[in-house]
């Protein structure tokens, strides 16, 4: 390989990731204290524009690739920036706490539309005779356990408020196309068990919560993908095998 394909390659890694954003917004902060040590300019008068930290951030959530997680919270993020920016500006009087329930509108609208995309991608389509085929799961104020042995799996629903979601897959199985399970974890827990032939795959997003994948990737890859979408509210989801 000659020197210009490395460099092409070299120059085709490059991401412009929310890691990367983060990392400057935190450099730039820490040059602004340092002028403002040496008396170059008044910090202050700059920090008071630090909602438009928020906006940038929130954006390159959003202009993550489609399969990737957090791009919702992005989109807080970018909201939340923005009227702040506002009212630093003075173009409106905000208090962004009067707003916080929007983030339940969010949430409730998202789970609404992925239902009625599921429902959609339902009609017409066979399903299997085993009715395991597909897991629903909810646990409020308590706990819940369940287990699978079908053979092709499609995924499901798990609700977990203020309780928890315990399933064992370890004796199913994924057929020809992915499983997807949609969670929401609301403080509460949900803990998944999945075979060691499973590649897992993490869409979901945390509000003040987690998505925890402890699985092994199997070796050489494999064909039995399940997809885990959804939210964790003050509350966390782990997948492991």
């Amino acid at each position: 390989m000659n020197h210009s394909d490395q460099n092409t390659q070299q120059a085709g890694s490059f991401r412009l990731s929310p890691q990367l954003i983060l990392g400057l917004i935190v450099i730039g902060v820490g040059l602004l204290f340092l002028l403002d040590n040496l008396d170059v300019l008044r910090a202050r008068e700059y920090l008071r524009y630090w909602p438009v930290l928020l906006v940038i951030f929130g954006l390159s959530k959003m202009i993550q690739p489609s399969g990737a997680p957090g791009r919702f919270a992005g989109l807080l993020f970018t909201v939340a920036g923005g009227l702040l920016l506002l009212d630093k500006f003075h173009v409106l009087e905000i208090h962004l706490w009067d707003f916080w329930p929007l983030v339940l509108v969010f949430v409730g609208g998202s789970m609404i539309w992925r239902a009625s995309f599921r429902s959609k991608q339902d009609e017409g389509v066979s399903r299997p005779a085993d009715s395991a085929s597909t897991l629903n799961g909810f646990a409020f104020i308590g706990g819940l356990r369940r287990n699978s042995n079908a053979q092709e799996f499609r995924g499901g629903e798990l609700t977990a408020i203020m309780g928890g979601c315990e399933v064992d897959l370890r004796q199913a199985s994924i057929g020809k196309e992915e499983a997807v399970l949609d969670v929401l974890a609301f403080w509460g827990g949900i803990e998944i068990s999945v075979p060691e032939d499973w590649s897992v795959v993490i869409q979901g997003t945390p509000l003040l919560g987690g998505f925890d994948d402890k699985t092994r990737a199997p070796k050489g890859g494999s064909e039995k993908r399940l997809v885990i979408k959804g939210f964790a509210i003050m509350g966390g989801v782990e997948v492991k095998n």
